[in-house]
């Protein structure tokens, strides 16, 4: 799976983490590459931009609550971007809103958790049926 991924500088020690667990994946790194201060719309853009044009078929965008990386990415046409802190909304972002960028809040969960919201969301398929009616209504 071709996943793309970027942080903020509260989200960089969590994006290095996890970008070492997932060498079973051709990742690529948007940044940011270091833990100083960056604005997260300058690697939440690239990342969306990239799973929009179908570049990548998954992205995960981190930083310090979440909010900042979902709100910018879910402005791309396309893009459904989920803030998820448990497994269980991985899994449902996944097979009810066909997520296809998941947004970690670093400063909310323990590497254990966001290694397991990683590998829930990146396991789980969408159901389609129902949910694809829903979903399409979502772009504007």
């Amino acid at each position: 799976m071709k996943i793309a991924i970027g942080a903020d500088h509260a989200g960089f020690d969590l994006k290095e983490t996890l970008s070492a667990s997932l060498t079973e994946h051709q990742l690529k790194d948007f940044g940011t590459y270091s833990a100083e201060s960056v604005d997260y719309p300058d690697f939440a853009h690239p990342v969306a931009f990239a799973v929009e044009n179908q570049e990548f078929d998954l992205g995960i965008l981190i930083c310090g609550s979440g909010n900042g990386i979902a709100i910018t990415a879910n402005k791309h046409q396309g893009i459904r971007a989920a803030i998820c802190w448990n497994t269980e909304l991985a899994s449902l972002a996944r097979k009810h809103n066909n997520a296809n960028i998941l947004c970690l809040p670093a400063r909310f969960i323990s590497v254990k958790e966001a290694l397991a919201i990683t590998q829930t969301f990146l396991a789980t398929e969408f159901e389609g049926g129902r949910h694809a009616n829903r979903v399409n209504k979502i772009s504007c």
